[in-house]
């Protein structure tokens, strides 16, 4: 019978239980409506149901000091409790506000800490300033730079006082235009003597002599005020041209054929042009880290669109064993002897011969360009640095991002294996810009998926389209609004 009765008692606690959570939600509206009747009744035996009277009836039955001598003292002591509730009121409101503002604000707290110990080296890109060996390159070339050089034999000519012995039909009566080259970005003369109807000459027009010893007034500013070098730049079949102007003709010819060169490079495949790059073993003669003898087997190759092969020291990547810096000063860094080929310089792409290298964290990309240092050919070359290592927190404390997968920027230097950086998504950015609107990619950066680098054959307003990206203050705004500084 004890069992039975044992049966019939836990059957009956399980249904009253199951009754409670089905019918959970009615009873709390019964309990809010019961708990509202006797807020009203409490109410209805105040002295009234105007917001005077309700006032009133709250001063007297509050238990705080102030509002109920308001209403209960004279006339002079109820002015001097109305000011000390009404200071006190403003005051706990002040504080209120404080606790609330220093709440939103996320404020943080800096620890800094200097100490000497064992670190990883950090590191190091070593490149050649010069990105092909010109014996390699010349085939490809040699047509650009009997232009440059013929271009620049006229600008040389035109900037003479006496040319009376000269004719600049000599000058160009050798040259032979490449409409591939020349058609789309041709170089032209303008003489703004008369600014409201400039005069515009083709560079190499042997009919046109406006060199310094014809000007009436052989002044010097005069004539560079007058007569100026630009790259022509067509748009719609050739309908609509503009003008990029230059201080001075060496730096528009250094400009037009860079932009040539690009042209003829994008063209050219990426197997291509690492083998007509500078080698490994051929750049990095002798090595050593720490006291001991390494090789250029200890460097990672990769390519850089400004300088062709480089290679990386202590890059940190997946299978690659870290090096540390135990001790400071030259004897236990890394020592390097390079040899760059002066000699297989390209003549008019670069204007400094040296090697280019950058010191960097691991796994991140080296913006040599940008960020690197020169060291000089028979000159001895050190750098001695402090690392400096700042740590923000991520939002709400700060815009900063933790991998860059936040950023609505696809980063175009992962295909290197490379951590996000500032400098990636900028440039990642600029691409993306550059493929929407010039239906094209800019050489100097990485290919996005689906598209291709520009050219002369397949976008002819590709130049155009660039420098009005490069120009635009939106697009560059924009960028920069995407694109947030890394947390570490």
């Amino acid at each position: 019978m004890s069992w039975l009765v044992g049966v019939t008692y836990t059957f009956y606690w399980e249904s009253q239980q199951r009754g409670d959570l089905s019918f959970q939600p009615q009873v709390k509206m019964k309990d809010f409506k019961r708990y509202c009747t006797k807020a009203l009744h409490r109410m209805q035996k105040g002295p009234g149901y105007t917001y005077k009277e309700l006032l009133v009836w709250f001063c007297d039955n509050t238990n705080t000091h102030g509002p109920k001598r308001i209403i209960s003292e004279g006339p002079k002591k109820r002015i001097m409790w109305f000011i000390l509730t009404l200071f006190f009121v403003c005051l706990v409101l002040w504080q209120w506000g404080i606790v609330i503002q220093t709440y939103l604000s996320y404020g943080v707290s800096v620890s800094l800490s200097i100490g000497f110990n064992a670190m990883v080296f950090p590191a190091v890109t070593v490149c050649n300033s010069n990105p092909f060996k010109y014996s390699r390159v010349k085939p490809y070339l040699q047509d650009l730079d009997e232009l440059v050089a013929t271009a620049l034999d006229r600008i040389q000519f035109s900037s003479q006082t006496d040319t009376s012995g000269l004719n600049p039909a000599n000058i160009s009566q050798n040259v032979t235009i490449d409409p591939s080259l020349w058609n789309n970005m041709p170089l032209v003369v303008i003489d703004e003597n008369d600014p409201e109807n400039p005069l515009v000459y083709n560079i190499f027009d042997s009919t046109t002599d406006y060199s310094r010893g014809n000007m009436s007034n052989d002044n010097e500013t005069n004539y560079a005020e007058r007569f100026k070098v630009a790259i022509q730049m067509c748009s719609n079949g050739g309908t609509q041209c503009e003008y990029r102007n230059f201080t001075s003709g060496i730096q528009a010819i250094r400009e037009w054929y860079i932009l040539q060169s690009s042209n003829i490079f994008s063209q050219i495949s990426l197997q291509e042009k690492i083998e007509m790059g500078y080698q490994a073993e051929d750049m990095i003669l002798t090595c050593m880290f720490g006291g001991e003898t390494c090789s250029y087997r200890n460097f990672t190759h990769i390519y850089h669109q400004d300088y062709g092969n480089c290679y990386i020291f202590n890059w940190g990547q997946e299978g690659q064993e870290l090096k540390f810096s135990t001790n400071p000063g030259p004897e236990f860094g890394l020592k390097m002897v390079l040899d760059i080929e002066q000699e297989e310089y390209i003549p008019f792409l670069q204007t400094t011969a040296a090697a280019r290298f950058i010191l960097h964290q691991q796994r991140s990309f080296p913006f040599i360009k940008d960020l690197g240092i020169y060291a000089m050919p028979g000159t001895e070359t050190s750098v001695a640095v402090a690392v400096d290592q700042t740590q923000h927190l991520e939002a709400p404390y700060s815009t900063c991002t933790m991998d860059g997968s936040d950023i609505p920027v696809a980063n175009l230097y992962k295909k290197y294996n490379s951590s996000y950086s500032i400098q990636s998504c900028l440039r990642s950015c600029f691409q993306e810009g550059m493929v929407a609107q010039c239906k094209c990619a800019h050489y100097l950066y990485p290919l996005p998926d689906g598209a291709h680098y520009c050219n002369n054959k397949d976008n002819s307003d590709w130049v155009s389209c660039y420098y009005q990206m490069k120009d635009s203050v939106t697009e560059r705004e924009k960028c920069i609004n995407l694109c947030q500084q890394p947390c570490k």
